[in-house]
């Protein structure tokens, strides 16, 4: 578990961060300040940090050579325990050895590979202490600038490499994410270093009763237990009926909202209203899970990093489309899974961790009213991933779900294409006589970021919150959500399947229609933030829009044909289009095709 304890000068950060490790016999401390003999103050401060530290712990010094921390979290065993405190004076000490603080991106190279340290460091307890810069004073200096907007990307990358996120304020304790994790000591002024050690909360657990399942908590393990069979809730299809059924009464200039009928319809089943109303705490979660071998063909671990860091620093496409359609982003680091075409991608450990994450944040996203899910991927061999389970859950040839591979520059890999194919017929070959049970399905085949995915459409569906789906990582991990709770397909909508193979076929099996055809190929959950503001725009006039009413001549044509008032007006939209003379309307050469 990787936790990362932020908080300001004095906050009791250090304490805190000091009692999540305090029940473990022996405990790793990385010291990352330097000594400055001519600071008497400051050498009393890591004076004071050494006489609190138990005696049984053993304290490596970093501070004169910083990119030693990346290495020794690259080198964790499962049974270390670490604490590093903190990131502070880490970022102050590479910034001392590169010898210019005017340089902003000069901490670049080492906060990415520190990010990605601890993103794969294989420590049974990782925790970190970092400075939120926000709450304290800086000097207006370039130094002090450079130092604050440094520590802010430093502080999200590692973020986003973390189980959990914790703000320590007045020795109060937080949790921005992941506190279900950590049962904290509650609320004290200062925890001490002989506290016992957090507790994990006990979960509920999935337990299989033959006609179903339910809920319990029986385990007291810190991972939530899925199988087949689970019986989650359905959308109101009696509103979902009259919200469609309403549009036909709306006093509108045309013949109605053609197309996006179905948005409005699918929005009145899971808001459980006649009138739906716009979303208005979308979320969209972009999961990174890097796969090695042949389904990694022609992509890259760079690229991964990158688009992920796009999304962190709120730069690129998905991060520009969820401002404008007023959606939080999410970024989340999925587990990383080996070559499917020699041996499982994960261990079924690895996959509980997965769903386990997966429905949390879901339950976590609801907890904090969100409205509406997106998923979004950046996993190096995902769509070859997705494919691969889509053709052996449908019994689909690979070659005809694998779109085109594209690689960093652009261009067309047909060779990388031919590659994955190749890792793909060779992984069902595997596999052959294996059960198709959606726990085995993502063990073999899936990799951390489809079973997060998964975790996801199951916690969703559990909360009664609605997601868009739109790419093949969401929609492989839809069609094993459905293989654990048949309802889970209920409460996904598709904008667009983008014209991708695996995508189309997967949600025709779903039943998961979709109302556009944009066929946007810019990355998975762009299509959903396009399509939101229409969404959007559709719901608000059907909810704002006045009602008709019925006139003395109306009420005198309905006495005479003896339809309703509700029927008549069926009858003329149905008249209205099956007139409309735009389908037979011959094509017309424009001048510039001359």
């Amino acid at each position: 578990m990787r936790l990362l304890v932020l908080g300001g000068i004095r906050s009791g950060k250090s304490e805190v961060a000091e009692a999540l490790v305090a029940g473990a016999g022996a405990v790793r401390y990385v010291a990352t300040a330097r000594e400055r003999t001519s600071d008497g103050g400051w050498a009393a401060r890591i004076a004071a940090h050494r006489q609190r530290r138990p005696q049984s712990w053993v304290t490596e010094e970093v501070g004169d050579s910083p990119d030693r921390l990346a290495e020794l979290l690259s080198g964790a065993k499962s049974e270390d325990t670490i604490l590093v405190d903190d990131l502070g004076n880490w970022l102050s000490a590479v910034y001392d050895t590169a010898g210019d603080w005017s340089d902003p991106t000069a901490a670049d190279e080492p906060i990415a590979a520190l990010a990605g340290a601890v993103r794969s460091c294989g420590a049974g307890l990782l925790v970190l202490v970092g400075p939120e810069v926000g709450l304290g004073v800086l000097p207006a200096t370039d130094a002090g600038r450079t130092f604050a907007d440094a520590s802010g990307l430093l502080n999200q990358r590692v973020a986003a490499a973390c189980d959990g996120v914790a703000l320590v304020v007045a020795g109060e304790v937080s949790w921005l994410r992941g506190g279900e994790l950590v049962q904290h000591a509650g609320a004290r002024e200062t925890p001490q270093p002989q506290e016992p050690a957090a507790k994990p909360v006990e979960p509920f657990v999935f337990e299989s009763t033959g006609a179903g399942s339910v809920l319990s908590t029986a385990d007291g393990g810190d991972t939530l237990s899925f199988s087949p069979g689970m019986e989650l809730p359905l959308p109101d299809e009696s509103t979902a009926h009259e919200a469609a059924e309403r549009l036909l009464t709306l006093r509108l200039n045309g013949a109605g909202l053609g197309g996006l009928v179905p948005v409005v319809r699918f929005a009145g089943g899971v808001q459980g209203r006649p009138d739906p109303r716009p979303f208005q705490q979308p979320r969209l979660l972009v999961l990174r899970g890097d796969r090695t071998g042949g389904f990694a063909a022609g992509d890259s671990a760079e690229a991964a990093d990158r688009r992920l860091d796009e999304v962190v620093q709120g730069n690129g496409t998905l991060a520009m489309l969820a401002a404008g359609a007023g959606a939080s982003v999410q970024a989340i680091d999925c587990p990383s899974a080996g070559p499917a075409e020699l041996h499982d991608a994960l261990d079924d450990t690895g996959v509980d961790a997965a769903l386990t994450l997966g429905w949390r944040l879901a339950d976590a996203a609801a907890n904090e009213g969100v409205d509406l899910l997106i998923l979004g991927s950046c996993g190096a061999g995902a769509d070859a991933a997705a494919a691969a389970i889509v053709a052996v859950l449908t019994g689909a040839e690979p070659a005809a779900l694998l779109g085109r591979v594209v690689d960093s520059s652009g261009f067309v890999d047909d060779a990388a294409w031919m590659r994955k194919i190749g890792a793909i017929r060779d992984a069902r070959h595997r596999i052959r006589s294996r059960s198709r049970e959606p726990h085995v399905m993502l063990s073999m085949l899936g990799g951390g970021d489809i079973a997060v995915a998964t975790g996801v459409v199951l916690g969703a569906a559990s909360r009664r919150l609605p997601l868009l789906v739109d790419g093949p990582v969401a929609i492989a991990a839809a069609l094993v959500a459905r293989d654990y709770g048949a309802q889970t397909r209920h409460w996904l909508m598709m904008p667009d399947h983008g014209d991708n193979p695996t995508v189309k076929l997967a949600a025709d099996v779903l039943g998961a229609a979709p109302f556009l055809a944009l066929r946007l190929g810019l990355g998975e959950g762009a299509t959903a933030l396009a399509a939101l503001p229409l969404i959007n725009t559709a719901l608000t006039i059907a909810a704002a829009t006045p009602l008709r009413s019925a006139t003395a001549g109306d009420e005198a044509g309905n006495e005479s044909d003896g339809l309703s008032e509700q029927e008549r007006i069926e009858s003329e939209i149905q008249r209205v289009v099956a007139d409309s003379p735009t389908a037979e309307m011959p094509y017309v050469k424009p001048s510039w095709e001359d």
